[in-house]
């Protein structure tokens, strides 16, 4: 691809961050929206929650790829933290969608971050992008979010949504807090370790979202996840294979509930997802077993 001037959202975040680094090695042009008065010429100011975004800063843009919004894993969701979650994704896709569709050019694309939790609960039943939402605060809070970005289809723009996985990585997300548990010796399965994860490398997370913004035709959901998804059970025991440690400090369910209040279903719900849409348009996953991902992390 030719260089480009591509927008980031969510650029200091664990994905956005690694895009950014990706795109700029290859000679694209970034620019980084910030909540803050930009200091520098590749910087945009935005405020998503209060859907406000200068526009003319995306003027010339190739693509927009929006990866902000509050950790859903982050803390315990307490009500007014469900609030932020929900407000952040939302109110931040629908100001983004809103300030594409009003440029004379808009972008060729729209890349909006959405997750797996839009299936729900599926249990050892695999579910793709023609699976229905499931139900519970993720699947609606998902499905608003990607609704959010309307106002950009309606102008026209090519806009994908990537329901992402769990991303292995010790710098962030889920994983950020299993690698350090893990290298001490104190990882083990979560509740009864049948539960299905869903998970991608950072790598191929990141080589997926360019494909995404590369290829001309694709649009609407794709899930960005290994082909590979596997209980927790078996992912413990790829970790103690990988850092040579044991795994044998298993938490029960009701700890976890006890600890993470409603965010516990999350994390002991099953997520059998398949990236069939992604397959499909021609992508090749470079880390799709667990033992991969994971080397590649460290």
């Amino acid at each position: 691809m030719e260089p480009s001037r591509i927008a980031v959202a969510g650029a200091s975040g664990l994905i956005g961050s690694a895009l950014v680094r990706s795109l700029t090695a290859d000679g694209h042009e970034v620019v980084r929206l910030v909540r803050r008065a930009p200091r520098a010429e590749d910087e945009v100011r935005w405020d998503p929650e209060a859907r406000q975004v200068d526009a003319a800063g995306l003027a010339g843009c190739d693509a927009v790829v929006n990866l902000a919004g509050a950790g859903v894993g982050s803390r315990r969701w307490t009500d007014a933290y469900k609030t932020r979650i929900r407000c952040s994704r939302v109110l931040g896709t629908s100001a983004l969608a809103e300030a594409i569709a009003s440029l004379d050019t808009p972008p060729r694309v729209f890349v909006n971050g959405s997750a797996i939790g839009f299936y729900g609960e599926t249990g050892d039943r695999t579910v793709d992008e023609s699976t229905p939402h499931g139900a519970g605060f993720l699947p609606e809070l998902c499905v608003e979010w990607e609704g959010a970005a309307v106002a950009a289809q309606k102008a026209g723009v090519r806009t994908v949504f990537t329901r992402t996985g769990l991303v292995v990585s010790p710098k962030g997300g889920a994983w950020g807090k299993l690698f350090p548990l893990f290298k001490a010796g104190l990882g083990g399965r979560m509740g009864d370790g049948r539960q299905y994860w869903s998970f991608v490398s950072l790598h191929d997370e990141v080589a997926a979202i360019r494909h995404l913004i590369d290829t001309d035709g694709l649009s609407g959901p794709f899930n960005v996840t290994s082909p590979q998804p596997l209980t927790n059970r078996e992912i413990t025991a790829a970790m103690g294979r990988v850092l040579h440690r044991p795994t044998l400090f298993a938490v029960p369910a009701p700890v976890l509930r006890a600890v993470l209040g409603e965010m516990a279903g999350d994390v002991l719900g099953s997520a059998r997802v398949l990236p069939t849409r992604l397959l499909e348009s021609g992508f090749t996953f470079a880390f799709p077993d667990i033992e991969g991902a994971i080397r590649a992390a460290l």
